[in-house]
């Protein structure tokens, strides 16, 4: 099947509706353009994130239904809750964002991963402009998992999560959700729902509540300390 898609601009960040996005594959919007900090912050507050393979073009989403965490309504397993007081990984933010990035990268084999060498690059130089954020797990001195993404206002756009030993993705997500509701967070995406993200408790809305969500969200502003390099400690 032949799909006829918009490519991008070089010279602008304009991108398509996300109504238009196709229904099949599930959100693909358009191709083309680049990773610049411009584009990609326009992007997402578009509710429009990248996504795509080695070897392919530049390709933009925006799904539905999309899939997302309700800070306020989250809450962790009791097992997980166990595994933690028996364990006490320490959980930080903004500590190690590029070596998170990395390993999130490194956790999947080349030819199934979409964090390419360039996007990779791409979301480094997005950190060092304060607009990506990661939460690491560490077993001492050593980073065992966390979780990536991109603030848009009061909304966290999660880009990736990975463990490299049990629950270290899920003990972030369950730091990073009290620490972000707390300092006046509203909505967390995560773009596509998978059986894991099913399983921490995430729910999917269609594209146009989520849009409505994020329009309404993106512009408000969040606790000055929200992402200034820290501990994350429960409450």
């Amino acid at each position: 099947m032949t799909l006829y898609l918009p490519e991008l601009n070089n010279n602008d960040t304009h991108f398509p509706d996300p109504s238009l996005a196709l229904t099949e594959p599930n959100g693909l919007l358009a191709l083309g353009g680049d990773l610049s900090v411009k584009r990609l912050c326009s992007a997402y507050r578009q509710g429009i994130f990248p996504w795509y393979s080695y070897g392919e073009p530049i390709l933009w989403w925006s799904p539905s239904p999309r899939a997302v965490f309700i800070p306020e309504t989250f809450k962790p397993a009791k097992s997980l809750v166990k595994f933690q007081r028996k364990h006490g990984y320490t959980v930080t933010l903004n500590h190690a964002t590029e070596q998170l990035i990395a390993l999130c990268a490194s956790s999947r084999p080349i030819e199934e991963t979409w964090i390419t060498d360039e996007m990779i690059q791409a979301y480094q130089v997005l950190a060092q402009a304060g607009h990506c954020h990661s939460v690491e797990v560490w077993d001492q001195q050593q980073l065992i998992g966390g979780l990536y993404g991109v603030s848009v206002g009061q909304v966290f756009c999660g880009e990736s999560m990975v463990s490299t030993k049990p629950n270290a993705s899920k003990i972030a997500l369950w730091h990073f959700c009290q620490h972000f509701l707390q300092q006046g967070g509203k909505l967390i995406d995560c773009q596509i729902m998978n059986p894991h993200l099913a399983s921490l408790g995430a729910i999917e809305i269609p594209r146009t509540e989520f849009q409505d969500y994020l329009l309404s969200n993106r512009d408000l502003t969040m606790s000055d300390t929200c992402y200034a390099a820290q501990s994350l400690q429960l409450s």
